[in-house]
């Protein structure tokens, strides 16, 4: 194998050699960047739906091989925000969070990510990601960073969240708890917040700010009891209303898994006898996984009328005598001879006939100890067609994410980026990530900017990162049992404000009104659309590329006239140009393609009728870049059809390819030699010595 091509499948052989003073930069960057990444990346897994050690999993085994197989040194790459939250509206909607369903649905997501942004590499498409243009990537960060930030009010506040399909609509019932808000979770969000904003504004701590805040609110979380919980029954609820209503939404769960098990196992059977080519058994399954489907989304419709309801409940623990068995009494109707505990208790989670109760603030609780095992994430055709067309848009904004901060950072140290190589790496980060529990990763801003502050010249830097995440999962979970979940919340707060860009927004529309149109209609829909966040890229993209389509279908063009610097310029910007009874000159502003060759066709037509008297029209070309044949085809009839009625048409400027389809199809005799010049002065003066004395007094032949 050539050394060549050995470097195309390990680019990483790039590195080597490796002096001793580079490997102990890369190994303090690495470890720099680790120790502010361990509490982000739980803090991300918090907002992506699934078990906050899974954030430490997406940056173990997606770190390593991000930095393997890419083409940046200092690109860190891991669970950022924004995928995260894109995770979260992606798998939502399919199954609750937290459970085993909708961890193997983000973990086949993370599959179909990599797969997408590994085959985009291999055949060298990273360009594809130019269809998503920077207006649309602007209105839609600025959504999601409002969006996350939202998101996040819940566990700063202490107060239930619902999810649903529209998410203004759970902020606005949210915001109905206010008064409910648990002070101790506030006050401990407070607390944090100037933690780390302070320490911020000092040079030794700036770095190490969020682990330094990590470890203190832990500490003060264990030392003051900040989380309380407890479990009961149903049945230990003395309200009748309130007991029943929890019984009721228990057993509509139970009964939506049930479905849901049950339609799974028949989408099995479905995909069998479609092999088998059973048309009567296929069509009779079919049937009832949609009668299912109709049941399940019945059923959850239900429970999520319900869910509000459970969630208003408070309750006291306490007795009614001293032989008595401890019971729920509503907060609002305990007897004067109970005996309670006096801590308001509420209910976190009803699951398998019981009840987990909730009287202080959200902790992380167990983190499990050990490294992410081998899994394969679970294929359903079913799953694999709902997840696809998000799959694609996470890995473009993925990648998008990657491939600016890996360009930014290579300016500053001097090195190439090949985009295509980084969609191989970042997709092969992705698939092993799937196979070790890991979401979707993509590079991360915070962490590449550490690597680049911290010294990191080669990938190493992350492939220690990576080990210390690993380290921290074999030995460190336990420590992390007390860190209250409000913290983690204003560390996504704060990683998200950099986000929300207002002055690159206006400066977007001062640029450009059709580019500030898109991006506030990006930005608009992605707020409406959510918690599907694919909605605002797709109308954003579809919009972009239509504004594009229709500009170049009605390109400017300018009829010109003689400027006093001699210059030709367009006469509906400088209306007191001097122009010629002899010669009409137009100026077309884009390429000639099927879609605009009627605009020029009728703007010739128009400016030779204005004109009767002309007998040649000079078409200045200089901003024809390219020509099809449609356009070739108009051409070719327009020169015929000027010449019936008198008028000879000259062209200047002409670039190389454009002749070269002239002279392919045999244009470029039709029009003549004699009528194509390189410049428009030249043709001018062309056109003069043949008008002869009828030339000497027109205006527009003064200065050649």
């Amino acid at each position: 194998m050539s050394n060549k091509l050995l470097v195309r499948f390990f680019p990483f052989l790039l590195w080597f050699p490796v002096s001793s003073i580079i490997l102990r930069g890369d190994l303090v960057a690495g470890i720099t960047g680790a120790l502010v990444l361990v509490p982000k990346a739980m803090a991300y897994a918090q907002l992506s739906g699934l078990p906050l050690y899974y954030g430490l999993y997406t940056a173990f085994v997606p770190a390593i091989l991000g930095a393997l197989w890419g083409s940046s040194r200092q690109l860190a790459t891991g669970p950022v925000a924004i995928i995260s939250l894109m995770t979260a509206a992606a798998v939502t909607p399919l199954a609750m969070p937290y459970t085993e369903e909708y961890i193997g649905l983000a973990l086949l997501l993370t599959l179909l990510v990599g797969i997408i942004q590994l085959v985009l590499g291999v055949v060298k498409l990273g360009s594809i990601v130019n269809f998503v243009s920077h207006p649309v990537i602007l209105g839609f960060m600025n959504a999601a960073a409002i969006i996350i930030g939202l998101s996040q009010l819940d566990m700063l506040l202490g107060i239930p969240k619902g999810r649903s399909d529209f998410f203004l609509k759970d902020i606005w019932e949210m915001l109905q708890y206010l008064p409910k808000t648990h002070l101790p979770t506030l006050a401990m969000s407070i607390f944090g917040l100037i933690l780390m904003v302070m320490m911020k504004k000092i040079s030794l701590l700036s770095k190490a700010s969020v682990l330094v805040a990590v470890v203190v609110t832990t500490l003060l979380s264990f030392l003051i009891g900040f989380e309380h919980t407890s479990s009961g029954k149903p049945d230990d609820i003395v309200t009748p209303a309130a007991r029943e209503m929890v019984i009721k939404y228990e057993n509509t769960a139970s009964r939506i898994g049930e479905l849901n098990a049950a339609a799974t196992n028949l989408s099995g059977q479905l995909r069998q006898a479609e092999k088998e080519r059973d048309a009567r058994l296929a069509a009779n399954l079919r049937h009832r996984i949609d009668l299912m489907k109709i049941d399940i989304h019945a059923l959850e419709l239900e429970n999520s009328t319900r869910l509000p309801l459970v969630r208003r409940l408070n309750f006291v623990r306490g007795t009614t005598g001293e032989n008595s068995p401890e019971v729920l009494f509503q907060s609002d109707n305990v007897p004067d001879t109970a005996v309670t505990d006096g801590r308001k208790w509420h209910i976190k989670k009803i699951e398998d006939g019981e009840i987990r109760l909730s009287g202080g603030g959200d902790v992380v609780g167990k983190v499990p100890s050990g490294l992410p095992s081998f899994r394969l994430p679970t294929l359903s055709l079913d799953a694999v067609l709902q997840l696809l067309t998000v799959a694609l848009i996470i890995s473009l904004v993925a990648f998008m994410e990657s491939i600016s901060m890996a360009k930014a950072m290579a300016s500053k140290v001097k090195q190439r980026i090949d985009p295509n190589q980084e969609l191989i790496g970042q997709g092969l980060a992705n698939i092993g990530g799937s196979l070790f529990q890991a979401y979707p990763a993509c590079g991360s801003f915070t962490g590449s900017a550490i690597n680049l502050q911290a010294g990191a010249k080669t990938g190493f830097a992350m492939v220690f990162n990576g080990i210390f995440v690993a380290a921290t999962l074999l030995f460190l979970t336990p420590f992390l049992y007390h860190l209250p979940k409000a913290v983690l919340a204003v560390i996504i707060l704060l990683a998200v404000t950099g986000l929300v860009t207002p002055q690159a927004l206006k400066h977007t529309w001062k640029a450009s009104r059709p580019d500030g149109i898109v991006a506030l209609v990006t930005f608009v829909v992605t707020l409406l659309a959510a918690p599907h966040l694919d909605k605002g890229i797709m109308i954003g993209t579809a919009l972009s590329i239509g504004l594009y389509l229709y500009r170049t279908m009605a390109p400017r063009v300018a009829v010109l006239g003689r400027h006093g610097d001699g210059t030709l310029r367009d006469v509906k910007v400088n209306p007191n140009l001097t122009t010629s009874v002899l010669v009409t000159a137009i100026r077309f502003d884009g390429s000639l393609y099927f879609a605009n060759i009627a605009h020029f066709e009728d703007a010739v037509l128009a400016s030779v009728a204005k004109n009767k008297e002309a007998k040649y029209l000079l078409v200045v070309s200089d901003a024809i870049n390219y020509i099809d044949s449609s356009g070739e085809e108009m051409i070719h009839h327009l020169v015929a059809q000027m010449r019936e009625s008198g008028v000879e048409l000259v062209f200047s400027g002409l670039k190389k390819q454009i002749l070269d389809v002239m002279r392919a199809t045999g244009l470029y005799n039709l029009i003549g030699e004699q009528n194509i010049f390189a410049t428009e002065n030249k043709a001018l003066n062309a056109i003069s010595q043949r008008l002869g004395e009828a030339a000497k007094d027109d205006a527009l032949f003064t200065y050649l």
